[in-house]
């Protein structure tokens, strides 16, 4: 794991190059402490830099890599696996390596099968690599979205600045750096468009794409292609006749490979453990691979609601796992900790759960680690969210008996309602744009609508009559391809239009890469393996929930390294305990309140209206209501966060 970061231009670079190339990698040394290098090519407009972290061949694999003929440039961040095989491969037919870094085998697999080499990678990766002979950049992102990639055209079409954080490309003297109010209206209402970033022009590559950048009339000509998607099977293919246990089998086995592949390294690789299903497979799993106990690590908070701790320690205990509890206040959650997660993850958050995370990291860092294999994913292939269950309920058992539904619905809410206002809707939504796209409008969007009835109303006059037009669930509904929704299950369509906007724009974010690398520290998601997503797709919608049991096939699949708890357990949102809970949260909040939510600070920032901003403040401090204060709490974290970005990268 590393970070990338560079520009290309249509004409040749000024001088000044290399100090502007150190400017950038200074912004993201955080991601590669271990050394730092460019490679420079002021004539064909050419920058290329990397910082390093090593994983894997602490030795010779320093990037740039080039090609032993020297036709090729090359940087990735991220990890390639099986790349043994590939080597050995590509070896055979006579191909020869610098070096014994899994990021060479992508010069191999580029020579040998061109644009179609992205096939053949496996793993979580953000790649750019130039041609010296055709003068052509390649920029290429993993097929979920693991690993970020951010960039930014030049108003003239002759330049592309690119980086593994925005914070690397605005580093630029030629990139402007200013927050675009589309984008922060969309993350004070917490979902952010696919492809959009927090800041004016800079640009999100799209999970399982690739740009390909040529030089064309003394200008940059800059094309988008999707080399692969989260696609599921029509409707009616789940129609036909299955084998539960054939799937089951199935599962198994490609979550089993794709974990050992992720304990491969250079390092020790520890594990995320918390009181769910995802990451206690994964634990179990990795047990059985490993010749030694697991280094586990898990997040405990001070409030008993929140707190998965007790689950993860039977856990831990039944796979004599070295296991080690993170115990996490109010006094860690807030203040300098809370404004750090904001600045590494460059978009604002409705929970403090990036906080905890960040910390986590930071702590497996100082333990001495510096890989871990996590759960993200598994809600997204085999069904986990709430909302998913409640879609299901109502559009996708309709042989159901009325009765049946209302039974599971009920049960649903019940054991939900600590998290409704902001996983669920307390009442439905509907929005027409995307009763367009996929024939209802899917439930992890509703509670955002309920936001949004918030968030408007505190636009500053001249923002509010700038988007006075603009619908952001319309614009996030036309940035989803409905070609992968169409004659498609209701349940697929909930959880690819979910993969599309929340897995890449959240929880792989602050939930993910950008609170791991912001302590040098390299997460491994063995569920969002590709080959075990092409399993997943192809399970019936009933076997994913089955009756009103989420991830059924899951639980099958790894039963035999659960305690029976955690097999009967049904999903509980992983967050931190809200604001709102306890007094001491309140009053750590109130500092950030003071230090960004002041009258000055919301002035300078321009986004939000100074007096709305007060009167929604003085309604929170008011209000009693549960579910009111959770969508509160929500918009808060929201407003505080986008007053951080603006006074840490805007001023």
């Amino acid at each position: 794991m590393c970070g990338i970061a560079g520009f290309f231009s249509s004409s040749p670079i000024s001088e000044g190059t290399p100090e502007h190339m150190g400017r950038m990698l200074d912004q993201i040394k955080h991601r590669g402490p271990d050394s730092q290098a460019a490679h420079i090519d002021t004539r064909k407009g050419l920058a290329f830099g990397h910082t390093r972290l090593t994983i894997n061949d602490s030795e010779g694999g320093c990037q740039p890599l080039h090609a032993v003929d020297g036709r090729y440039i090359l940087t990735v961040n991220g990890e390639f696996y099986d790349f043994k095989r590939h080597r050995a491969t590509l070896m055979a037919e006579g191909d020869r390596f610098l070096t014994k870094s899994d990021s060479e085998i992508a010069i191999g697999l580029y020579r040998k099968f061109g644009l179609d080499f992205t096939e053949h990678l496996r793993g979580e990766f953000a790649v750019v690599l130039y041609d010296t002979k055709e003068d052509e950049l390649i920029l290429l992102r993993d097929r979920f979205g693991v690993r970020p990639l951010f960039y930014h055209v030049s108003p003239d079409k002759k330049t592309i600045f690119y980086g593994s954080e925005v914070k690397a490309i605005i580093a630029h003297p030629d990139v402007p750096a200013e927050l675009d109010h589309k984008a922060a209206l969309h993350q004070l209402m917490q979902t952010i468009a696919p492809g959009m970033s927090a800041f004016k022009d800079v640009v999100s590559l799209d999970p399982g794409c690739f740009l390909r950048v040529r030089k064309r009339d003394g200008r940059l000509d800059i094309t988008q292609h999707r080399y692969w998607d989260f696609e599921f099977p029509d409707e009616e293919a789940h129609h036909q006749p299955h084998n539960e246990q054939e799937h089951v089998e199935k599962i198994r086995a490609e979550l089993i490979d794709a974990i050992v592949l992720r304990l491969e390294a250079d390092v020790p690789v520890g594990c995320y453990l918390s009181g769910g299903i995802d990451s206690c497979c994964i634990l179990g799993l990795a047990s059985g691979a490993m010749q030694s106990p697991v280094k586990a690590y898990t997040i405990s908070f001070d409030d008993d609601q929140y707190d998965e701790a007790p689950i993860a320690r039977q856990m831990a205990e039944s796979m004599n796992a070295d296991h080690e509890l993170i115990h996490l206040r109010a006094e860690d959650l807030y203040g300098q900790n809370y404004i750090d997660t904001v600045w590494h993850a460059e978009r604002t958050f409705y929970n403090t759960l990036g906080v905890a995370k960040n910390l986590m990291s930071k702590r497996v860092w100082e333990s001495g680690y510096r890989c871990v294999v996590t759960g993200e994913g598994a809600d997204e292939l085999f069904a986990g969210y709430p909302g998913f269950k409640r879609d299901m309920f109502l559009h996708g058992i309709s042989h159901e008996p009325e009765s049946v539904r209302a039974e599971y619905q009920a049960a649903l809410e019940k054991t939900n309602s600590l998290f409704k206002g902001a996983i669920l809707a307390e009442n439905e939504r509907s929005h027409p744009a995307w009763n367009d796209l996929m024939g209802f409008t899917p439930s992890w969007v509703q509670p955002w609508m309920d936001t949004l009835d918030l968030a408007r109303p505190l636009l500053a006059d001249d923002v509010a009559d700038e988007l006075r037009d603009y619908d952001p669930f319309e614009e996030i509904a036309s940035r989803v391809d409905k070609k992968m929704l169409d004659g498609r299950h209701p349940l697929d369509k909930a959880q690819y239009t979910w993969s599309k906007c929340q897995l890449e724009g959240q929880i792989l974010n602050w939930g993910g890469d950008r609170v791991d690398m912001a302590n040098s520290m390299e997460s491994r998601p063995p569920f969002l393996d590709h080959k075990l997503a092409a399993a997943a797709v192809n399970v019936p919608p009933s076997l994913r929930i089955k009756g009103n049991i989420e991830k059924y096939i899951l639980r099958e699949a790894v039963r035999g390294v659960l305690p029976d708890v955690l097999y009967k357990r049904e999903k509980f949102a992983f967050m931190a305990p809200p604001a709102h809970t306890d007094a001491s949260k309140r009053a750590k909040v109130e500092e950030l309140i003071t230090s960004f939510l002041s009258e000055d600070a919301v002035r300078a920032a321009g986004i939000c209206s100074t007096k709305k901003v007060t009167e929604f403040l003085n309604a929170y401090r008011a209000d009693r209501d549960p579910v009111s204060l959770v969508r509160k709490d929500t918009l808060l974290n929201h407003l505080i966060t986008l007053h951080i970005l603006h006074d840490k990268f805007c001023k």
